[in-house]
């Protein structure tokens, strides 16, 4: 059974960019490796369309000048303790740098986040925010194993999801409890049947040193990285293993890399409120009239009472499912991950407390990677087999049951909701690593660190502890006051010039910079 909670330091993808259309109106097994992979040469070509692993859709358009995004597939060892056993793929894209060549630095790799999210289908998605930093970078994303064309978990089918995901993950009765363990344990065995080779090797060390392949063979000698939420946990364990290696690095949407998982989830739980009570607020202030409520506490009273209504009598959803208060609930949390999709919200409130369910569903379908046609993408399967692989804690009901109240005083709406997601390993086939990333990497070359103040799923706090981590004299804290999860697809100019001109120029911002 997937994480019931939003996939831990999940980024906006692709599939959020179609939910806002629907709102409105290159890998697999790669044999065994003789040769010394670091001297493979890559075959670029057309990119094909997503793959159903990847949340299917259209190929990627061209780029703003014209150009074609390229995609290739990287062999890498499926075993990293066994570099000449067996090889998987791993899917690539690339945008070649548009400038001058003799201005060229190198290839700038990007990981969005999840984990579990494709960058095959997200860089292309995202391409216009990041096409000036085309003028001395090849912009270049993947599928980390596991995820999409990169050897994709497998675990339950569309069918079978869709039933997941129309139950109850917050039990009020022992019943209810058996019947949630019983569900983890099913979707846990799923996993182990459809994808039992892979899940050693899905761990976010595993991942780095697959990027550290991918270095050696685009020709650089050091990695420049643009790690996004769970991203910049992944470019923190890179750092760790490959200090020397580091090049121009851009941390934002910053996971805390000192938290075990449990205490993970209760920062979530606490940036889900802030960013809810920040929604009401800013509802509450308008000119015109809110139409959630009278006042920002009116317009939170008014979400848990819907939330209590459907667990006892879900609403029409997307026929035929039911908008259930599972659903309703991940339904609000994505649109907590944008203050753009925060009309998205206020339309599908309105029509849960008229009795149509139909917008916070299709909000919950993007956040459990479903699309129009039923289909799911892998996201849910491999965010669920990369955090188990990693977190080394697993927790019984009665561990949640214990911290039900610590975890309802941080928040009312998602405390519950959170930590009944802790379960999602109990039964995993493969022991966790370790109880949080080693992310110390002394010695390596500065390292951006931005943090935004408004951020749901990897709150302000984890920026500067990622600084503290990294060590003296890598990581340089630049702070956003803003809303959402990241700063710089928030179009903030200050934002922007601090980061283009690191990745750009080389020019290190003060350490503390604030900008709003």
């Amino acid at each position: 059974m997937p994480n019931p909670s939003p996939p831990r330091a999940a980024a906006l993808t692709a599939t959020a960019l179609l939910l806002l259309a629907a709102l409105a109106g290159c890998g697999g097994d790669g044999g065994s490796a003789d040769e010394d992979l670091s001297a493979q040469k890559l075959s670029w070509k057309d990119c094909p369309e997503p793959s159903e692993s990847e949340g299917g859709g259209d190929a990627p358009s061209p780029l703003p000048d014209g150009d074609d995004w390229k995609c290739a597939t990287l062999k890498a060892p499926l075993d990293w303790d066994k570099p000449k056993g067996d090889t998987i793929g791993i899917a690539l894209i690339r945008a070649q740098a548009s400038g001058a060549k003799d201005q060229r630095i190198g290839s700038l790799l990007f990981n969005f986040g999840g984990p579990g999210g494709s960058g095959v289908t997200t860089l292309p998605a995202f391409g216009k925010d990041y096409d000036g930093l085309r003028a001395r970078y090849d912009l270049v994303s993947f599928d980390p194993r596991g995820v999409g064309r990169s050897a994709g978990v497998k675990c339950e089918d569309s069918e079978q999801l869709d039933e997941y995901f129309q139950q109850d993950a917050t039990p009020d009765d022992e019943a209810e409890q058996r019947t949630l363990l019983n569900s983890t344990k099913d979707f846990n065995k799923a996993c182990e049947k459809n994808s039992g080779k892979l899940l050693p090797h899905v761990r976010t060390t595993d991942a780095a040193r697959d990027m550290d392949l991918m270095r050696q063979v685009l020709g650089d000698d050091k990695l420049h990285y643009f790690g996004i939420s769970y991203g910049t946990e992944l470019g923190g364990v890179y750092a760790h293993l490959f200090p020397e290696k580091v090049g121009r690095a851009v941390f934002d949407a910053v996971v805390d890399p000192t938290q075990n998982s449990e205490q993970g989830s209760l920062g979530q739980a606490k940036g889900f409120q802030l960013a809810l009570d920040n929604f009401a607020e800013d509802c509450a202030s308008k000119a015109e009239e809110c139409p959630l409520g009278d006042s920002a506490q009116d317009v939170k009273d008014r979400i848990a009472t819907l939330l209590k209504d459907l667990d006892r009598k879900p609403i029409p959803g997307i026929f035929p499912r039911q908008l259930t208060q599972t659903a309703a609930t991940s339904g609000i949390a994505q649109s907590l991950y944008s203050k753009e999709f925060w009309e998205y919200l206020t339309e599908g409130l309105q029509q849960a407390y008229d009795g149509d369910g139909k917008v916070l569903m299709l909000l919950s379908d993007s956040m459990n990677g479903r699309n129009q046609d039923g289909e799911y993408s892998n996201i849910s399967a491999a965010n669920v087999s990369i955090n188990c692989a990693d977190d080394k804690p697993r927790y019984t009901a009665a561990d949640v049951t214990a911290k039900l109240p610590e975890f309802r005083e941080a928040s009312s709406v998602f405390g519950d909701y959170l930590a009944w997601g802790m379960v999602g390993c109990t039964d995993w086939a493969v022991a966790g690593d370790a109880d949080h990333p080693d992310v110390s990497a002394p010695g390596a070359a500065p390292i951006l660190v931005v943090g935004n103040t408004g951020d749901p799923a990897t709150p302000y706090e984890g920026a500067r502890k990622m600084v503290e981590s990294l060590g003296k004299g890598v990581g340089v804290e630049l702070t956003y006051k803003g809303q959402g999860h990241g700063a710089y697809d928030s179009g903030n100019k200050c934002v922007r010039d601090a980061v283009n001109g690191y990745l750009l120029n080389g020019k290190v911002p003060r350490a503390g910079t604030v900008c709003s």
